[in-house]
């Protein structure tokens, strides 16, 4: 199944939700349960996120320090492949980073994807690795998102890293990309930022999924500016319940968002650990039924691999 295609014909708004693999040491039935908690809400789809490899430093005992480079999250097309075949009815969406690979590590993963009959994909530049301030590419890797979008076009051409290949086979890929309502941090402005994702798309994007966001105008707001520019590719909105106290400083400050007064006056009034749980599922819950009236062709949800917040929510809206 194609994601896009169920997209462009869905009449009613669909629900699909994101999970990370699971620290490296555990083991994929923790990513079961969350599955397992969602699916009876018949998701279109489930994102599975790719992480950069972080430097982590130890420090020794005879004084020195001991430099490592980790992935703490492997496994992402291991576990799209099991999800693929664990939970037939429901396309998977692994996601794809410039980040930490080349183009002929790229391709490699591709193929494997391919192979495994995975043919829908999240694009993403990625983030900087913890440590780091700014993002690097990798020696003749990808510096941007469109130019992994235009590698994968290649594939879909039959055009790899390799020129003198002969008789090569077509991949079938769709691609979606990240959209950003408030702008990403290292934009300078929205309608820059939108100049940016308008490449993404003219360079063979399907759709776009935004970044998590808690007032629905600033989607709106979005929408109207990215179909100004031509922008007509569904955009679906990307949207995650508060659920802890330190949210409320690590969001804004990790996702460059903004939580709304309203919110967050409610929130610092919560007497107890439950409540604020509830006036954070309540408030997603409002913006859900909202965007459903708007006519969004998809809602996703950000889990953090943590299925009952959600689950809440979605029963409630769908």
């Amino acid at each position: 199944m194609i994601l896009i295609d169920k997209l462009l014909e869905t009449k009613k708004t669909l629900f699909s939700f994101e999970i990370l693999p699971p620290l490296k040491g555990r083991n994929i039935i923790d990513i079961y349960k969350v599955i397992d908690e969602l699916i009876e809400f018949n998701p279109l789809n489930i994102n599975v996120t790719y992480h950069q490899q972080e430097v982590v430093y130890r420090d020794l005992e005879n004084g020195m320090v001991e430099k490592k480079t980790i992935r703490k999250r492997p496994g992402t097309v291991a576990i799209a492949a099991a999800i693929n075949y664990k939970y037939k009815d429901t396309i998977v969406v692994p996601h794809i980073i410039c980040g930490g690979f080349n183009k002929s590590e790229t391709e490699d993963a591709l193929i494997d994807l391919s192979f495994l009959g995975i043919n829908n994909l999240l694009v993403l530049r990625g983030d900087p690795p913890a440590n780091h301030k700014y993002f690097k590419p990798e020696k003749e890797g990808h510096a941007f998102a469109n130019e992994l979008i235009g590698q994968i076009m290649h594939m879909n051409q039959g055009i790899y890293c390799d020129e003198e290949l002969k008789n090569t086979k077509k991949t079938r890929f769709s691609v979606g990309v990240a959209g950003y309502p408030e702008k990403h941090n290292e934009a300078p402005n929205i309608e820059q930022d939108i100049f940016f994702l308008k490449q993404k798309i003219e360079a063979g994007a399907d759709y776009i999924v935004t970044q998590m966001f808690f007032e629905n105008q600033k989607y709106f707001d979005f929408v109207k500016l990215c179909r100004e520019a031509g922008i007509e590719v569904p955009i679906i909105p990307g949207i995650k319940p508060i659920t802890k106290q330190r949210d409320l400083t690590v969001i804004p400050q990790i996702f460059n968002v903004n939580i709304p007064f309203e919110l967050t006056n409610e929130l610092l009034k919560a007497k107890n650990d439950e409540t604020f749980l509830q006036i954070g599922q309540e408030w997603t819950i409002a913006q859900s039924k909202e965007l459903i009236k708007f006519g969004v062709p998809e809602i996703h949800y950000f889990t953090v691999s943590k299925a009952e917040n959600i689950k809440n929510v979605v029963k409630k809206v769908f």
